[in-house]
């Protein structure tokens, strides 16, 4: 699941740019830390999904609940080279991992 920042004003190329930086960085984690996880999600077609919410507060809110459940998280912050300040916070990876409970964290989010 990549949870993106809707308030932020990416354009779609940025925005393509930042959801893959998370995929990424969740996925290499997993592949050496979480090894099973990983090659499960493999295995299974490395499904992903992007919802939004409307604020950083709201990203930081699932990325704790998605740590209290254990599950693997990466956050992107973006570089400044192009549309945002440097530092700026875009998205949050969250998962692979049981899609039961990753769906507790994010099922309801909406879709991108």
């Amino acid at each position: 699941m990549i949870v993106v920042r809707s308030d932020l004003k990416m354009g779609r190329g940025k925005l393509a740019a930042q959801v893959a930086h998370a995929a990424v960085m969740a996925a290499e984690y997993a592949r050496s830390f979480e090894e099973e996880m990983y090659r499960g999600w493999l295995s299974n077609g490395q499904a992903k999904v992007v919802v939004k919410v409307g604020s950083l507060g709201e990203l930081l809110e699932v990325k704790r609940q998605a740590e209290e459940r254990r599950l693997i998280t990466a956050i992107v912050e973006d570089r400044g080279l192009t549309q945002l300040p440097s530092g700026t916070i875009t998205c949050l990876a969250v998962g692979p991992g049981s899609s039961i409970v990753v769906d507790e964290v994010t099922g309801s989010l909406k879709l991108l």
